[in-house]
């Protein structure tokens, strides 16, 4: 069973930098790039959504890791 690719299901036109709503979506609780297999993503918006965390991880919106002390 696959799951629907939520980019689609939900017509987004444009996946935005800024949106980190949107973006916290597609990553895991340490905030790495989660999986198509975890997102259910087509191929297609899997790819423009890590390119949109990578530019969001560069512009200081997304965190590239977690703070752990230890």
């Amino acid at each position: 069973m696959t799951k629907e690719c939520f980019i689609c299901k939900n017509n987004i036109q444009t996946i935005d930098f800024k949106d980190t709503r949107l973006l916290r979506k597609f990553m895991t609780p340490r905030p790495k790039i989660a999986s198509r297999r975890r997102t259910g993503a087509c191929a297609f918006h899997q790819r423009k959504v890590a390119r949109t965390i990578k530019q969001a991880r560069t512009m200081g919106l997304v965190a590239f890791t977690t703070r752990t002390t230890g």
